[in-house]
């Protein structure tokens, strides 16, 4: 064995296990393995789980929020989010003094920051407009080298600013996929009006197909019950057969659409295999996530952003954003803790297209051994992990302190 942990309290289970790791994977897991092992982990009765993902993160916006005024952030948190148009516009600001020179340590504060909370696998977005060009994509693909092997990095090429309200926009992020970006972004609610918004979702869409790439888009991201990004974007997953392959961000306006038309687009979710990342502690309204759960479809939880022009707190601690969402969508009892448990491990996975992962024999050891013994201990006091595995091998948590 190259790697034994005992005493793992596992989920939904009665007593300790032990988990043994060889090659990379889990070799077995019992109520005790004997035999030599290259790292033997006590865990001590602790909660051992999957590792977590955080399926959406602005990765090139972390900690700017002292670097421009606070107009965004009340205009996006405005009660009815009538100004999250307005929001994005005044924070492009920040953008006009985009360097991967300092865009690169704030990254690899939050990388390290998501390490330390037991998080290995990031969908990171990176702006590319007229005013980012590629200084966010050339710094997280950097990050993404200097991370291999501890927390994989999904760059995601993100159009911030629109396609055709930026006409630059796409050739960028075509430049983005050539340098290895690895996921097409999106916003198509951006544009001015629903053909634009089609035009949008077309190139992008059409661009993943061409780089066979995964897809990422924030949609109906304002408080306007007459926008429909998500269902365009359903509909050319279909036509492109892209299903499985395309990751909806957002949706709030879906909170305000009346209830035949969400039955139909759940309906339509669910024929494209399209997930849904929500993010309720970013902004006032949020997809109807119980909702959706309770129709079958795919839901998973982000941290969004981490003290930037939306969100001014955020320490790239997926069990804390469970803890937070555990209160705004009102999911407190045992079985929604696990649900919500499972929106940051195993749902984020599938979410994001990241294969052979779970707490399996067989499966990848991206494993997690917590502080706590329980989910909701685990939830309550949200503290960083005491052991993490990424990819088989024990991580140096303390030389990410440094």
């Amino acid at each position: 064995m190259d790697l034994l942990i005992k005493n793992a309290q596992l989920r939904k289970t009665e007593g300790t296990r032990d988990i043994a790791i060889t090659g990379g994977k889990i070799e077995k897991i019992a109520e005790r393995i004997e035999g030599e092992a290259g790292t033997e982990i006590d865990a001590g009765g602790c909660l051992v789980t999957e590792s977590f993902l955080n399926a959406h993160l602005h990765l090139c916006k972390v900690y700017t929020l002292q670097m421009m005024s606070e107009d965004a952030l009340k205009d996006y948190h405005e009660g009815g989010m009538g100004k999250a148009m307005t929001a994005i516009e005044a924070a492009a600001k920040i953008k006009e003094n985009y360097d991967e020179k300092w865009i690169l340590p704030n990254a690899r504060k939050a990388v390290k920051l998501a390490a330390l909370n037991g998080t290995t696998h990031i969908r990171a977005l990176a702006d590319v407009d007229s005013k980012a060009k590629l200084e966010g994509i050339k710094a997280l693909l950097k990050l993404k080298e200097e991370f291999k092997g501890i927390v994989d990095l999904q760059v995601v090429a993100f159009p911030q600013d629109g396609v055709v309200r930026e006409p630059e926009a796409a050739g960028l992020v075509r430049e983005a996929l050539e340098m290895g970006a690895d996921v097409v972004g999106g916003i198509p609610w951006i544009e001015f009006t629903d053909a634009d918004e089609q035009s949008h979702i077309d190139q992008m869409v059409d661009l993943a197909v061409e780089f066979d790439r995964n897809v990422s888009m924030l949609v109906d991201d304002a408080g306007d019950p007459g926008l429909r990004t998500l269902e365009m974007l359903a509909l050319k997953t279909l036509e492109k057969g892209w299903e499985g392959r395309v990751l909806a961000h957002h949706a709030r306006a879906m909170c305000l659409y009346p209830d035949p038309y969400f039955m139909k687009l759940v309906a339509l979710l669910k024929r494209a295999r399209l997930g849904v990342v929500s993010d309720p502690h970013t902004g006032p309204l949020h997809a109807r996530v119980k909702d959706l759960l309770a129709e079958g479809a795919l839901v998973c939880l982000g941290q969004d952003d981490v003290s930037d022009a939306y969100y001014p707190y955020g320490r790239n601690n997926m069990l804390e954003v469970a803890f937070l969402n555990s209160h705004l969508l009102w999911m407190t009892t045992a079985a929604d803790m696990e649900i919500l448990y499972d929106m940051i491990s195993v749902d984020a996975a599938r979410a994001m297209g990241v294969e052979d992962f779970g707490l399996e024999v067989g499966k990848s050891a991206n494993l997690v051994v917590l502080q706590d013994d329980s989910v909701l201990e685990a939830f309550r006091n949200h503290r960083e992990v005491k052991y993490l595995v990424s990819h088989g091998n024990q991580v140096d948590l303390d030389a990410l302190r440094d």
